[in-house]
């Protein structure tokens, strides 16, 4: 009798677990599935739509559209194909995946991705380029929502790739995740450092002459844009100027240690010197984070490195970003996203967005400081050039190529409660044409607001 009970209590055990064993097969399937069928022949995706409703990705290639239809967002939105990885599509080509374990692949189901882009706004920017080279990103800085994010050279992805050996440089990636020589607009971070440091009364007690040029104290020579000079000036001035010599002379002051640029660097999110280079993720994409070089304040690279030349570089999308801390007086940024929400193969809305805010890069007194220089420098610079709107803004002019070329820059943000813009521009090669970073905004701000 205990034999045979014995054995009934071991066919019992076998049978569940055999039974727990298909529960475990069964979810295992359920779960996975979806990733398979991604990777098959078959598949069927569903599109990326603009805020408005209009398709920036058509996953079934069924729609048809004119021409260049989908240039603008080319290199952002990007497509299955596999030539490009850094795009809204490649990174989260499982949401737009129309098959479900109980009905198989379904044609016509409602996986789709609902993004935060203007698709209106993006064709006007990257048509107001007139084929130039560059770049341009805009978010809502109360939300994270990016609005605008165009690069050019970009491609329309329903062309396909069969001449992909004759595109031009740049044409698969979205500049602005990538970092770039920020020229004069890395002087805000050089502000706000002096900021943090000093405070506002001992930096705008300070003033520094510009002939031209200064000879630092190791015997190199940091010119000036304005081989005339600007005088003596303070830092609104400085600022207004972008004027080389006097922060050359602002990193050299004694009340203005390096170590503390550092530290408010790195608060800033560079990495400085040999620190491991990190990445802003969102959405399933990635940007580089700011990096630069600085070892002794005497020495001309690191004062170049602070004035925005030398090892620094800075991703568009980074410096848009930092507007958003100063926009907002919080001295936090506002975290971008790409996506509003999804919506599974059944119509059910999935993966809602939520507005994020970094931890304090820098205090909301500082914020405030620079925020009002900024919004000086746009009433006083600005006002006829971009006009309509009420801006804070910060130039650069970067040279690359070993100094052949010079791209020109542009970062700042709306000051309006209705339209919260934050935004950074890029032009390369600027003296390779008329068009600039004043107009581009121009016909952004128009197309958004």
């Amino acid at each position: 009798m205990k034999s045979i009970k014995r054995g009934q209590r071991m066919i019992t055990l076998f049978i569940l677990a055999f039974i727990a064993g298909m529960i475990v097969l069964v979810v295992k399937i359920q779960k996975e599935s979806p990733f398979y069928m991604m990777h098959a022949d078959t598949q069927i995706l569903g599109n990326v739509y603009d805020r408005n409703g209009q398709v920036l990705f058509d996953g079934s290639g069924e729609g048809t559209y004119e021409k260049n239809y989908f240039i603008d967002v080319g290199n952002i939105i990007g497509d299955d194909k596999g030539q490009m990885t850094n795009t809204l599509v490649a990174a989260n080509s499982e949401k737009l995946n129309n098959y479900s374990f109980s009905e198989g692949l379904v044609r016509g189901g409602k996986a789709a991705i609902y993004s935060t882009l203007d698709h209106y706004a993006n064709r006007a920017v990257y048509d107001a380029y007139g084929g130039r080279k560059g770049c341009a990103i805009a978010y809502d800085y109360k939300t994270g929502e990016i609005l605008v994010c165009v690069s050019l050279p970009s491609l329309d992805v329903t062309h396909g790739y069969d001449d992909i050996d004759s595109f031009e440089t740049g044409t698969l990636i979205s500049k602005n995740l990538y970092g770039t020589v920020p020229g004069s607009t890395q002087k805000v971070s050089t502000l706000i450092a002096a900021l943090e440091i000093m405070g506002s009364d001992e930096l705008f007690a300070k003033s520094y002459e510009c002939t031209g040029e200064y000879i630092n104290k190791s015997g190199d020579n940091i010119k000036c844009h304005n081989s005339y000079g600007h005088g003596m000036q303070n830092i609104q001035e400085a600022v207004e100027n972008s004027c080389n010599p006097f922060f050359a002379q602002l990193v050299e002051d004694e009340d203005f240690p390096l170590d503390g640029i550092k530290n408010v660097y790195r608060k800033l999110g560079y990495a400085v010197n040999e620190d491991e280079k990190t990445k802003i993720e969102f959405d399933g994409l990635v940007s580089d984070k700011a990096s630069t070089t600085l070892e002794n304040s005497f020495d001309f690279d690191t004062q170049w490195g602070c004035i925005g030349q030398g090892d620094t570089l800075v991703s568009p999308l980074q410096l848009m970003m930092w507007q958003s801390a100063i926009a907002n007086g919080t001295g936090k940024m506002t975290m971008p996203y790409l996506i509003d929400y999804c919506t599974d193969v059944e119509g059910k809305i999935t993966d809602r967005a939520v507005t994020k805010h970094s931890k304090e890069l820098f205090a909301a007194s500082t914020a405030q400081t620079v925020r009002q220089i900024l919004l000086t420098n746009g009433a006083d610079n600005y006002s006829s050039s971009i006009s309509g709107y009420t801006v804070a803004v910060k130039s650069g002019t970067a040279q690359v190529k070993h100094g052949e070329e010079e791209n020109s820059l542009l970062a700042g943000f709306v000051d309006d409660p209705r339209n919260p813009i934050a935004f950074c521009i890029m032009i390369e090669d600027k003296n390779n044409g008329s068009i600039t970073t004043e107009q581009i905004a121009n016909v952004m701000l128009d197309a958004l607001c």
